[in-house]
């Protein structure tokens, strides 16, 4: 995945979720179920995560090897 596709902690939670909407589980997952609430437009990754106490890297990680996984069969 190039560092352009890549999901980071300052993305929004709800541009995260309209470019990639297979990452809805992982936010159900780690118990983050604010994707379709009005904060997820202004509230970064980050900020949930914190919120939330949930660990940013950790749910990154995930984010990411779910949409790599993805790409890398589309180009297949």
């Amino acid at each position: 995945m190039s560092e352009n596709n890549k999901i980071t902690g300052e993305m929004k939670i709800e541009e995260i979720v309209a470019k990639y909407p297979q990452t809805i589980g992982v936010f159900f997952q780690y118990g983050l179920g604010c994707v379709g609430c009005h904060a997820a437009s202004f509230e970064s990754l980050a900020q949930g995560a914190t919120m939330h106490g949930i660990d940013l890297d950790a749910m990154l990680k995930d984010l990411n090897e779910l949409t790599s996984n993805r790409e890398a069969k589309k180009q297949k």
